[in-house]
């Protein structure tokens, strides 16, 4: 087997053995270090990740493929856990968006229905394409998968503009164009999730959803729910994009605002990680 193609079945199987199936955001190859040793069994790598964080700008769009190509791979090569990459809209041409995401070790990929000037998906003002183009997306998405085994997984931010109901003719269609999986975004509570899965599963030839997941992004539309909870509204996989490096940030700016403050680290060194255990989360043991 190829190491394309068992990326995607590495996703899959994950996907078996875990329901939901929790997706660790990971801004670079240091957290994803950190998630993997915290036990996940996927990863993510989130567009607004690449964008705040690699670059300093807002999710507004302005991210290229080769920006996002970078800390693909960086976290590949680092570790082994199956990657999802969001590739926004696909940018100019999906085909070849998927075949280069794939090369770079990701083993699925999830792209939307918002133009390309896109906003996060938890903010208001949000516009998305005619449902015909989303779905030439995605046919050119699954073109360029290297297997079957690499996973597409079509995103619809309709339920926040056109209705919950709309949202899941879209996700339909798009299954119908290939997809994998859905990401239903920014639905507000666990009887949208219950409707919309139970409509998948409806729709299908064999009465077995796609694989929905549900963003858990925090200070977003959709509350904080617990897996079980998720569990019993019918949801394969859900996704916490940037949890820990909020908290990162949030800790790094104290640490920053006490050394101007203070002079000294004295007071916040003790929250830090110590030179040991980075040392083990790396796998290195220095000379003696």
């Amino acid at each position: 087997m190829s190491t394309l193609s068992s990326s995607g079945s590495q996703f899959r199987s994950a996907l078996a053995a875990e329901r939901p199936l929790q997706i660790a955001g990971a801004i670079n190859a240091y957290a994803a270090l950190l998630a993997q040793r915290a036990g996940f069994r996927a990863l993510y790598l989130s567009g607004a990740g690449v964008a705040n964080h690699s670059y300093g700008i807002p999710d507004i769009g302005d991210t290229t493929l080769a920006d996002v190509l970078i800390d693909v791979r960086r976290i590949t090569a680092r570790v082994t856990l199956p990657l999802l990459v969001d590739i926004d809209t696909g940018w100019e041409d999906p085909t070849t968006t998927v075949r280069e995401i794939a090369t770079a070790g990701a083993a699925a990929v999830h792209l939307e229905d918002q133009v390309p000037a896109k906003k996060c998906g938890h903010l208001p003002g949000k516009q998305i394409v005619p449902v015909e183009e989303m779905i030439a997306r995605v046919r050119a998405a699954v073109a360029g998968k290297p297997s079957a085994d690499f996973v597409v997984m079509a995103r619809t931010d309709a339920a926040a503009v056109e209705g919950l109901p709309a949202a899941i003719a879209r996700a339909q269609a798009y299954i119908a164009a290939g997809a994998d999986m859905i990401f239903a975004e920014a639905l507000h509570t666990l009887d949208d999730y219950r409707t919309f899965t139970a409509a998948l599963a409806l729709s299908s030839s064999n009465g077995v959803s796609a694989p929905v997941l549900a963003n858990l992004t925090e200070f977003g539309k959709t509350p904080l729910f617990t897996l079980d909870e998720l569990r019993s509204a019918g949801l394969a996989m859900v996704l916490y994009p940037l949890s820990a490096s909020r908290a990162a940030a949030a800790a790094s700016l104290e640490v920053y605002s006490a050394l101007r403050r203070d002079g000294t680290q004295r007071a916040v060194v003790g929250k830090m990680q110590t030179r040991t255990e980075l040392y083990d989360v790396l796998g290195y043991q220095p000379p003696k």
